[in-house]
């Protein structure tokens, strides 16, 4: 961390190969598309990088960064947003979720959960992905995303009323 933060290119190498992963699931939890996910990991490293000479130390570098690429998806989905309102026929389906799926009914309902993942906003959106995925604290998501406690927890709330409400209008029209 020291040699980065002096400068040296190799270091902050290491870093990025150490947290490229976790960077581009969190943004692609946000964003909902892998090209832009990819982006918007690039988009934060190249902003830690030149940031680094002025990190305090204050938390840890993963947490730091986290921060940095959760509001970066953050913007990013809003001009996504933005985007697809204007261009009514693109087809904005969620990428199914990450990780090793053993059975077909549970890639279905991994695929309708990411679905309904899409009806959240975009805070909403962030603040289940690093509560629930990342298994992250209330605290650590206030911190992450710059909000307060109970604004996460708000979030929250919501977050799982509104998925918990589509989750059985799905099911009664299957």
């Amino acid at each position: 961390m020291a040699r980065a933060r002096a400068g040296d290119a190799e270091a902050f190498r290491t870093l990025v190969e150490r947290h490229r992963d976790r960077a581009y699931g969190l943004a692609l939890r946000i964003v909902r598309v892998p090209v832009e996910a990819e982006e918007v990991a690039q988009d934060a490293f190249v902003r830690v990088w030149r940031a680094l000479p002025a990190f305090r130390g204050e938390s840890s570098f993963g947490t730091w960064l986290h921060r940095i690429v959760a509001r970066r998806a953050i913007d990013r989905a809003a001009v996504l947003r933005g985007r697809r309102a204007r261009e009514a026929d693109l087809d904005a389906a969620g990428e199914p979720a990450a990780g090793p799926v053993r059975d077909l009914d549970a890639a279905l309902r991994a695929r309708r959960l990411e679905q309904l993942m899409g009806r959240l906003s975009e805070a909403q959106r962030a603040a289940v992905t690093l509560y629930y995925w990342e298994d992250r604290s209330v605290e650590d998501v206030a911190g992450l995303l710059g909000l307060p406690e109970n604004t996460v927890k708000t979030h929250l709330s919501r977050a799982r009323a509104l998925l918990r409400a589509a989750w059985l209008e799905a099911e009664e029209e299957s």
